[in-house]
């Protein structure tokens, strides 16, 4: 539901206070804070915002305002839009046949994918992964670790010398198949020993 200018107002001096000072305010400090005289206006904004589902109390006790998960997840969302780290999710496409698109409003968070510290980009290089809709010139984002399960789609390094994006398949006899996207193309067979595994693959990226 939205809120007036006044009810963020007052929601924001609430998170604010209760952030520098760990305890929620009185009523007459709302008041003083925003400037007004009236503490019934006070009270008539709280109990809409808690109405609402921004704030909870515990009635007969003061200073007992807290704010609610959903106020936070609003700010987290705001500020992602604000710093190019998530765009609105609007609904789904049919990429066959048609369905009815449906605005929502759900939020795509970029630090869903990117968010983890170990988290690199590449820039492909080759159409070996194309049959996985990688292409020439995709961006792929991939976590740094060295655990991964056989079929996942991993960076690869070979001697020490060269990388490469292939799915893994650790083979009985003690090497691993990296295999490519590409039905012209050969798997490559290495002994475990000779490879590093430096990240599995969580997203594609491409542009037009």
């Amino acid at each position: 539901m939205a809120l007036t200018k006044r009810q963020k107002e007052v929601i924001e001096f609430l998170a604010d206070f209760i952030d520098k000072n760990r305890y929620s305010p009185s009523y007459e400090e709302i008041a003083d804070g925003l400037s007004l005289n009236s503490l019934a206006t006070i009270h008539k904004h709280i109990s809409s915002l808690e109405s609402k589902g921004y704030l909870r109390r515990a009635f007969n006790q003061s200073r007992s305002l807290e704010i609610s998960p959903r106020y936070a997840a609003e700010v987290e969302k705001r500020r992602a839009v604000e710093t190019g780290m998530a765009v609105p999710l609007l609904g789904k496409i049919a990429a066959g046949v048609p369905v009815e698109a449906i605005a929502n409003p759900e939020m795509l968070h970029f630090q869903d994918f990117a968010g983890d510290p170990g988290t690199y980009a590449l820039q492909v290089r080759g159409e070996s992964m194309i049959e996985d809709h990688i292409c020439h010139g995709d961006y792929v984002l991939i976590q740094k670790t060295d655990a991964v399960r056989d079929g996942e789609i991993v960076v690869a390094l070979v001697d020490g010398m060269e990388t490469t994006l292939k799915r893994l398949y650790r083979e009985p006899n003690g090497q691993v198949r990296l295999q490519p996207a590409n039905s012209t193309m050969e798997p490559i067979f290495v002994a475990a020993a000779r490879l590093q595994v430096q990240g599995k693959l969580v997203a594609v990226l491409r542009k037009y």
